[in-house]
């Protein structure tokens, strides 16, 4: 069942078993869990089921850092969550990205690949890929395309799986037909109430933008809002516990990760083409949705005692044929210029998540005759463009390639998400987010750029020049931005003094509050987190299951 909020009539308390926070790929994989038992499950969604302006505005929030962060445009208030701004990028952790290693502080996960791998499997189906196998982070394909050679001791080439689905279109009629599963759309989680000793949550207040006001109260409660929003609801449960729930030893907010992400450099070879055409993403008929990425060796690593990361070869257009321009015009014209505020708000969260290089800016003509007539001027232009596609070269020729990198981050207690001074439309203060790099995250760029770059232009026959900001000593800014891979705040850890939640991501300190999401990863590897946020996800809805059926079959339900 679905009930909207701001739709007048909804119950103003709600009796679950399981009480989940956020509609997102994690809350959603839960619930669906819970499908066809016995137990109530009660999921709570800021958003509605198309993005609104006045919703997003609750993600609005400062930087404090170094390097320029905005909260606001980084995520999807939205049901499926900010999934529905995804690639479909799915990959599993390789073993190293959960070891501990010595020379990256703060490393190691309290569970191995050994403890995720049968939830990886499950987590295939649930992403719509469950005919693709994978290993120890990469699906293990065959590329369509020849994959560039490389020396195995410093780069690799690693595949990831591209999911077909979003996950709130996919699994919304599943969960609005099911009996046990109730969906309260637009209500917003103002606080979970403990019990006295802070060590129980009794209840959930929650709240919609219209005034409305509810509770809910169930036996086991889980966040999952993302690795930014899940600190900040903890923090703001402060009514018993002043410093906020699970944050006792002050870790709640702490070790905040992105993948940070910029541009090494600049690659030119006789055929620019043969060194994107395999690492594009554009799915080929016949093929399996698997594609490459070229990434850090395990041993590079080590050697080099630097972190995780990957490149991407970007080919960019060099001037536009006159023939090839006006087609595309033409086609710019064609599109429905109509479009609603969800529509538009993705488009705007799209381009500021984008990165990789910006191609040809094409806007529509003002003269259809116009166009008419330079695309029939043009008309060799189109003949070329398709004799280069038989031949699997791209209708324009590149210029050049941009290498673009995107890094695992070090863990840093200093890089974190508090709460800030402004107040947000329900009167709680906005996220404040100070993120923040390490030594070790610059040497990491530098110490890579360049291998990145030489072993590529010797493997394609080229040319690599490295960028400016990478020739400098530590104390150059690096220019990096974020990827919304937000991570690490709720972090995983046997030690409450260095971590949030437990092995099984129940908070530290409290019998039934957990959190799932990727603000649980302790270390995030270069790989894109959905993959694992589902796994952990399905692990913990297990966990879930375990205790209430324990709770039941002794009488205490």
């Amino acid at each position: 069942m679905i009930i909207d909020y701001l739709g007048g009539e909804h119950p103003a308390d709600v009796e679950a078993d399981v009480c989940i926070v956020g509609g997102g790929a994690a809350g959603i994989a839960i619930a669906r869990s819970f499908l066809g038992t016995r137990f109530n499950v009660c999921l709570i969604e800021s958003g509605g089921l198309a993005g609104e302006d006045r919703n997003q505005a609750l993600y609005e929030g400062s930087s404090a850092g170094d390097v320029e962060f905005n909260p606001s445009m980084s995520r999807m208030r939205v049901f499926g969550g900010s999934c529905n701004l995804w690639g479909g990028g799915c990959i599993p952790l390789g073993k190293q990205d959960l070891e501990r290693r010595e020379w990256v502080p703060h490393s190691g996960w309290p569970i191995g690949y050994a403890d995720l791998e049968p939830f990886y499997l499950r987590a295939r189906e649930y992403c719509q890929i469950g005919a693709l196998d994978f290993t120890d982070g990469s699906f293990a394909e065959s590329p369509f395309r020849s994959t560039l050679p490389f020396d195995q001791e410093k780069l690799v080439n690693q595949f990831f799986a591209r999911s077909p689905i979003l996950f709130g279109d996919a699994y919304r009629t599943e969960l609005e037909h099911a009996d046990n599963v109730t969906v309260l759309l637009h209500g917003n989680l103002l606080e979970l109430k403990a019990s006295a000793d802070g060590r129980h949550v009794r209840e959930a207040h929650i709240g919609a933008l219209n005034g409305a006001r509810g509770v809910v109260r169930a036996r086991h409660y889980v966040l999952a809002c993302g690795g930014i929003e899940n600190a900040r609801l903890l923090l703001l449960s402060n009514s018993v516990v002043p410093e906020g729930l699970g944050n006792r030893h002050d870790v709640v907010g702490r070790y905040f990760m992105d993948h940070p992400s910029g541009k090494l450099g600049t690659l030119t070879a006789k055929g620019n083409h043969r060194i994107t055409r395999p690492y594009e993403r554009r799915h080929i008929k016949g093929a399996p949705p698997a594609f490459p990425e070229i990434a850090l060796s395990p041993q590079f690593q080590r050697k080099h005692r630097v972190l995780n990361g990957r490149v991407h070869p970007f080919g960019v257009e060099g001037p536009l044929p006159r023939g090839i321009r006006a087609l595309r015009e033409l086609k710019t014209a064609l599109r429905n210029p109509v479009q609603n505020e969800s529509a538009l708000l993705e488009a705007r969260l799209s381009e500021a998540l984008r990165n990789a290089p910006a191609g040809h800016v094409i806007t529509a003509p003002d003269n259809l005759g116009l166009t008419a007539l330079k695309l029939g001027l043009g008309i060799g232009d189109l003949a070329r463009a398709c004799v280069h596609r038989l031949t699997d070269r791209p209708t324009v020729a590149n210029s050049h390639v941009d290498l673009v990198g995107y890094f695992e981050q070090a863990p840093n207690p200093d890089s974190r998400v508090t709460l800030g001074a402004e107040m947000d439309a329900f009167g709680q203060r906005k996220v404040e987010v100070d993120w923040r790099l390490t030594s070790l995250d610059r040497e990491t760029y530098r110490s890579s750029a360049r291998m990145f770059g030489e072993e590529i232009a010797s493997a394609g026959e080229g040319h690599f020049e490295l960028e400016p900001w990478l020739a400098h000593d530590d104390a150059a800014k690096p220019e990096v931005h974020g990827t919304a891979h937000h991570m690490g705040t709720t972090r995983m850890s046997d030690n409450p003094l260095t971590g949030v939640v437990d092995s099984r991501c129940k908070v530290h300190g409290m019998d039934n509050l957990h959190i799932a999401g990727s603000s649980v990863f302790p270390t995030g590897g270069w790989a894109f987190p959905t993959f694992t946020i589902v796994a952990l996800s399905m692990r913990l809805a297990d966990e879930l299951r375990d205790l209430l059926t324990t709770c039941a079959s002794t009488g205490l339900l």
